[in-house]
C-alpha cells in the first residue's frame, strides 16, 4: 500500500527525534489527538518499513552503524587511566600525557579537561610560583557498559515463563494457600 503524503511526512519527521507526537504534530495531524495518531501511525506496518528504510539510508550515508556505536562505547567503558596520567614513582606528581602519548585515539574517551592556574610572585616581585590544577574526566564507564550490556541482551528486566509454567506457578501458589 502507498502512503499518504502526511504520513510520508510522519515519517521523515519521526526520524528527526524519534518522537511520535511530536512527529505527528510537524507533519500536520491535529495538536489535540497528535499522541494518538503517533500511537496509531507507529503500529502501520507500511509505516514501519518506510521508517526502517528510511534508517537504513541515513545509516549507509552517514556511515554510522551498530558496530561503531559499539567500538565507541568499548572504548569508553574498558578504557584505562593509566592511559591519560603519568605518576612519577619519587615524587607522586600527575601528569597528564599528551594527546600523542596516548595510544590510538583513546583521547576520545575524555569528557573533559580544566586547568585551573595561578601564579603567584613574592614580595619583593623577584620569584614567580606557578601553580596547576588540572582536573580530567573521563566519560562514565559505567554507563557504557550499561548501554553494551543491553545491546548485547545482558540485562533482562522481565522474564516471560511462558502461560503454561504461568498456570502450573498459579496451581501450587492456590495449593500452597489451602488450610490443611
Amino acid at each position: 500500500m502507498k502512503l499518504t503524503p502526511k504520513q510520508k511526512a510522519f515519517c521523515d519527521e519521526y526520524l528527526k527525534d524519534l518522537n511520535a507526537t511530536q512527529a505527528a504534530m510537524r507533519s500536520g495531524y491535529s495538536k489535540k489527538t497528535a499522541n494518538e495518531q503517533g500511537s496509531r501511525l507507529l503500529v502501520n506496518v507500511n509505516i514501519q518499513t518506510k521508517i526502517q528504510g528510511l534508517m537504513k539510508k541515513r545509516a549507509e550515508r552517514t556511515e554510522i552503524t551498530q558496530d561503531k556505536v559499539l567500538l565507541e562505547l568499548a572504548m569508553i567503558a574498558f578504557s584505562d587511566l593509566k592511559n591519560y596520567l603519568d605518576i612519577n614513582a619519587d615524587t607522586g606528581a600527575i601528569m597528564a600525557k599528551s594527546f600523542d602519548e596516548m595510544p590510538g585515539n583513546e583521547s576520545r574517551a575524555i569528557e573533559a579537561i580544566k586547568e585551573n592556574r595561578v601564579i603567584k610572585e613574592d614580595a619583593d616581585g623577584k620569584k614567580v610560583t606557578v601553580y596547576d590544577k588540572i582536573e580530567f574526566k573521563l566519560y562514565n564507564k559505567l554507563k557504557a557498559l550499561e548501554m553494551i550490556g543491553r545491546h548485547l541482551g545482558m540485562f533482562v528486566d522481565k522474564f516471560d515463563v511462558g502461560d503454561a509454567l504461568k498456570e502450573i506457578l498459579v496451581k501450587r501458589i492456590i495449593q500452597d494457600k489451602r488450610p490443611e
